[in-house]
């Protein structure tokens, strides 16, 4: 990959993990007026919405055969199943219990990725993805309240982050055969097909939710979803899907700055620690691998060929061997 792609990639890379950080901050407002399966649906709807009508505009045809396999699963397990299962489970556990199961996601990413596409694991990513993921559960339990975590929560979010991870690596080979916009646009259309049976609770709650809460649910779908999971696609079709997924680590140093600044929230130093931590992991996680060349060996001479003597002309060869050949040609 050239330096041009990579510097694009890095770049909507930010783009998404600025938004997905915004998410946390906007779902508070949200899910105060809407249950876990509506929020999802009208956030998809909301995204659906959007990206079809400017794939119209762009005339993004149908996709390739070859990719409908990856769109139907990340559709269906990260934009559709992802989204309830995380709404669901933040319900029942804690701050500190979510965020640090959630985030085993980039770690299962990795594994994925490396045994079902090949992709390398160098040793920086591994340390950058323990690094963050020991800041992540400061942050988590810095913020956690000391709060209880049942059972279903747990397993709710496990199965958010289980779907996510299979999300992403079911995304990287359809990348293969469509653009971003067309993977990501038909992808958030399966997903709001899937979610359709909250349609009637989604208008029952819309009409009595404060008009805060469905800004806060339309937001959900422009930016977290419409505009970050297409840079999500378009960085993910230029890198690797572990690479990729260690730079979420980046989402919990940024809430905690948005929670200070749109929240009041003012974090303590333990929390301020985690969120280094998160950043110096995912800095470890993108460096490149250097590459040990080893010592140039010293080439031992060639010895010298002797010279082969000439062979001397018939009038300067011995006089008996040419009385022979006279002999035998008069024969």
């Amino acid at each position: 990959m050239s330096d041009r792609q990579s510097t694009g990639a890095l770049a909507a890379a930010a783009v998404t993990v600025f938004f997905w950080a915004s998410a946390f901050v906007a779902i508070r407002s949200a899910g105060e007026a809407y249950s876990p399966g509506a929020l999802a649906l009208g956030r998809l709807a909301t995204a659906a919405v959007l990206l079809g009508a400017f794939a119209l505009v762009r005339r993004v045809g149908w996709p390739d055969r070859r990719a409908w396999p990856g769109i139907l699963i990340s559709g269906l397990l990260w934009f559709g199943g992802y989204m309830v299962f995380l709404n669901w489970g933040e319900r029942l556990v804690d701050a500190g219990t979510a965020a640090l199961i959630v985030n085993v996601g980039p770690i299962l990413i990795a594994l994925l990725s490396a045994r079902l596409l090949g992709e390398a694991a160098p040793r920086s990513l591994w340390l950058g993805i323990a690094v963050s993921f020991t800041g992540t559960a400061v942050v988590g339990l810095s913020m956690s309240g000391g709060g209880r975590s049942s059972l279903l929560g747990v397993l709710l979010c496990v199965l958010a982050a289980i779907t996510y991870a299979i999300g992403v690596v079911a995304q990287k080979p359809a990348l293969k055969h469509g653009s971003a916009l067309q993977i990501t646009t038909f992808s958030a259309l399966v997903a709001a097909v899937a979610l359709l049976p909250f349609a009637g609770l989604l208008v029952r709650e819309a009409a009595q939710a404060p008009p805060s809460a469905t800004l806060n649910m339309l937001y959900l779908g422009v930016g977290p979803t419409a505009i970050a999971f297409t840079t999500w696609a378009y960085a993910l079709a230029r890198t690797t899907a572990g690479k990729l997924g260690a730079t979420t680590y980046v989402v919990p140093a940024l809430v905690v700055l948005m929670s200070w600044l749109f929240l009041g929230e003012v974090p303590g130093w333990f929390t301020l620690a985690g969120g280094a931590l998160c950043l110096a992991g995912v800095a470890v996680s993108r460096r490149r691998a250097t590459r040990v060349v080893p010592p140039a060996t010293a080439t031992p001479p060639v010895p010298a060929t002797p010279p082969v003597p000439a062979t001397p002309p018939v009038s300067e060869q011995e006089p008996g061997n040419v009385r022979s050949y006279r002999s035998i040609s008069d024969q």
